[in-house]
């Protein structure tokens, strides 16, 4: 827990909501995660997960291919610790959700009306599918992935594909 509160203060200083961030960092992990990016259904993802990719690296998130401009949605509550550009994922949003578990939405063609230390809820729109980054020329898509605190990253595939029969994201929120 002592490493979650560290992070915390030096991520996302000053945090605008420190209580709901030490209810996140004490929260149990999501079992299931809604796909999210909107009118995507969990059977029509192909877990890249592991996949080569250049310099010895390996693909670390799944991608989710949809049209550019298709509202990207937060998969869990959460507090925006990062939003910004990286030369991998382009535009870029990092958002600290439950069980000190944080959610790397890249490739986005642009930004949701979030600013870091905002909360979001599962549901509000924090981007939208785009092909910025590495992905720049590609079939437009999200890239998702997920980080546990002080460990590796988790393959948020089996998450996803847990809540098959579920018709894109659940839990909408008109906040965007």
């Amino acid at each position: 827990m002592f490493l979650a509160l560290v992070y915390l203060l030096v991520v996302s200083l000053p945090i605008k909501h420190p209580i709901v961030a030490l209810q996140l960092a004490l929260a149990d992990p999501p079992a299931s995660l809604p796909v999210p990016v909107d009118g995507v259904l969990p059977a029509a993802i192909r877990n890249s997960w592991g996949a080569p990719r250049d310099r010895d690296r390996r693909h670390q998130g799944i991608d989710i291919f949809a049209k550019q401009g298709t509202p990207v949605r937060s998969t869990t509550e959460g507090l925006v610790v990062r939003i910004g550009q990286n030369r991998l994922g382009g535009n870029v949003v990092w958002v600290m959700g439950p069980g000190r578990q944080s959610h790397y939405y890249a490739h986005l063609s642009r930004f949701g009306a979030f600013e870091v230390g905002d909360r979001v809820m599962a549901g509000d729109i924090i981007g939208y599918v785009g092909d910025t980054g590495n992905a720049r020329g590609t079939p437009h898509h999200l890239h998702y992935g997920i980080y546990q605190l002080g460990a590796a990253a988790i393959n948020p595939c089996p998450l996803i594909t847990a809540t098959a029969g579920e018709k894109g994201h659940s839990g909408r929120s008109d906040r965007s």
